[in-house]
């Protein structure tokens, strides 16, 4: 507990109209690959326009690569890693949200490493090799607050020939510089603000009762976890709300920190499993609909009573007694938010999955589950499913 191990080596710009400062920042490279999404969003809103001056006024060149999808699977990364040496890329920009920077960390690798993706990837099926040549550097440009992968060294990929999806983690994918900037997250539509603010959250409250807890991810994970939870209900009534955005980016940010400085748990694990089976749910809608089931089993063990107090206070709810406080709390924002009635029956889920998914979780992300307060079995996890069943 009072020992920690702490290295966030990235340079980060943080604030609104901070893209308009990226000229000015030393480039790690001399050509671009500019990775977005397939959606519109970058496009139409102007911020693929406005990264793209600020290359042209810093002297590099850059080539789009516009492939990435939510939840990005391994064929578009390995797509992406030929695109980058064809197109003789010598570093990234990430600009975008969790899914570009993620894809950008693996292409990263892929485009100067041999072989397959799943050759490094260290759990699961993956072939447990190290990385032996450099990744090309990374410039994030985050468009959302969700991930904090703006700040860590992870990204979570897909391989939907064996329905997995799990992270690839390493000191060399964490981006040299981040671009922080709340003027790009004006547009994300309400709904999804509220995915991707949940995501935030729950880094921090899974890294506040994980084992893996200390003195600095405990005050890194208390201050997300209050920047986040009073400003997000904000941020979805109004998108244009400065302050709202401001705070909410804020907590995402230490999130990705205290993901380095500490650790998540197996709820991410549990949501990884449903969305590799079901591209199309968004992470954040997943970790909403099993959230209150998973932090009540904690909370039913007796598991660090006083810390779910203490995040209760965070989130607002002053006079928080006792640990099932958090749960009215947590309940509460998802209420202001509109997304305490999520049903996994509306993306295809069904019963008869729960097991599946639930070997799936430990198999794919299974150290998640050594982080946990108390050791979680595959009946819990199936229990924590069934409960959050709609």
């Amino acid at each position: 507990m009072n020992s920690f191990e702490m290295y966030v080596p990235t340079r980060t710009l943080f604030g609104a109209g901070q893209l308009n400062n990226l000229h000015s920042q030393p480039m790690p490279g001399k050509k671009a690959m500019l990775v977005i999404s397939n959606g519109k969003s970058t496009k139409v809103n102007g911020y693929l326009a406005r990264t793209e001056e600020q290359l042209k006024k810093a002297g590099v060149e850059y080539e789009v690569f516009d492939k990435v999808e939510a939840n990005p699977l391994k064929s578009t990364v390995m797509a992406g890693g030929a695109f980058a040496r064809e197109k003789g890329c010598d570093f990234i920009v990430a600009l975008g949200g969790g899914s570009c920077m993620d894809a950008a960390k693996a292409i990263a690798i892929v485009a100067t490493n041999d072989g397959d993706l799943w050759d490094y990837v260290q759990c699961g099926t993956g072939g447990r090799k190290a990385i032996t040549n450099r990744p090309l550097p990374i410039v994030a440009i985050t468009t959302t607050a969700g991930t904090g992968s703006e700040t860590d060294s992870g990204g979570v990929i897909t391989n939907a020939e064996t329905y997995e999806k799990t992270g690839i983690v390493d000191p060399q994918l964490f981006p040299v510089l981040a671009i922080v900037d709340p003027e790009l997250m004006t547009s994300v539509p309400p709904k999804f603000t509220a995915f991707q603010g949940f995501d935030a959250l729950f880094h921090s409250t899974e890294g506040y009762i994980s084992n893996k807890a200390n003195l600095m991810s405990d005050m890194i994970a208390i201050t997300a976890i209050e920047n986040v939870a009073r400003s997000l209900a904000a941020a979805v009534r109004d998108g244009h709300d400065t302050e709202a955005r401001t705070r909410s980016a804020f907590g995402n940010y230490l999130s990705g920190i205290q993901m380095c400085v500490g650790s998540c748990t197996s709820e991410h694990s549990l949501e990884h499993a449903m969305s590799a089976y079901h591209q199309e749910l968004p992470h954040g809608a997943g970790l909403i609909m099993i959230s209150r089931a998973y932090y009540e089993f904690f909370i039913k063990k007796g598991v660090c009573p006083e810390r779910f107090v203490r995040m209760a206070r965070a989130m607002g709810m002053e006079d928080a007694e006792k640990p099932e406080d958090f749960l009215t709390a947590l309940t509460k924002l998802q209420e202001e938010c509109g997304v305490a009635d999520l049903k996994m029956s509306d993306y295809g889920i069904t019963r008869d999955e729960f097991e599946k998914m639930a070997k799936n979780a430990v198999d794919s992300m299974g150290w998640l589950f050594t982080c946990d307060p108390v050791e979680l079995s595959v009946n819990d996890c199936v229990e924590i499913y069934e409960k959050s069943y709609r």
